[in-house]
């Protein structure tokens, strides 16, 4: 399956996209392929939020980058140089065609009284909406169109929870820029097999 390898192999992380708009037939059949990603218990826990209006980007990419200045702050980095990361964040986020926000709900996951165990059905909840968003990541490729994952919502959830107006029990994880690449990024190195992988045991080389 040549098309298969191209796709996995070719796919990049863009984070700079022409202007132009994507139909809604391109954009919904990017999203549908989240729909067949595995999930836990078949739960499909996944949601996502397609914002496509200009001022729906801006609000939340400065209410985002807000509470990013405030952390970085905190971490004791120069004025200057948390003001400067946090436009060139809104400019991103403003300036893709598209951004979706990719959460989780629990509402169709399993419930246990036991705190360990439900924090594990929690944890088979990120790993299913993980497997979606990659599925939109290569149907974006596969499409035409550049795409990037950003784990910045997991830093602020209540506000992108408030800018959103998102149910209490549907919680942000990820943030996804699509758009017309104006980029053509390089592939970054890969760690040989032989570095991830082991037959049988930990440590036994392929």
């Amino acid at each position: 399956m040549p098309n298969f390898w191209n796709v996995v192999k070719g796919r990049r992380s863009v984070r700079v996209y022409s202007p132009e708009d994507i139909s809604d037939e391109a954009l919904l059949k990017v999203i549908d392929a989240a729909r067949w990603a595995p999930s836990a218990h078949n739960a499909q826990p996944w949601r996502f939020i397609i914002i496509t209006d200009l001022d729906v980007k801006r609000g939340l990419a400065e209410a985002m980058a807000s509470d990013w200045m405030r952390d970085l702050e905190r971490d004791g980095v120069p004025s200057e140089v948390y003001r400067r990361l946090a436009e060139e964040s809104i400019r991103r986020f403003t300036e893709a065609p598209v951004v979706i926000v990719a959460a989780v709900t629990m509402r169709e996951m399993h419930r246990y009284p036991n705190r360990r165990r439900q924090r594990f059905e929690h944890l088979m909840a990120t790993q299913s909406l993980a497997a979606a968003i990659q599925n939109i990541l290569l149907a974006a490729y596969a499409e035409g169109l550049g795409a990037c994952w950003f784990c910045a919502p997991l830093f602020c959830q209540e506000t992108v929870r408030r800018v959103l107006r998102m149910p209490r029990d549907v919680e942000p994880q990820a943030l996804i820029t699509i758009g017309y690449p104006a980029e053509s990024p390089e592939s970054p190195p890969r760690k040989p097999l032989k570095e991830i992988a082991f037959r049988n045991y930990w440590g036994a080389s392929l």
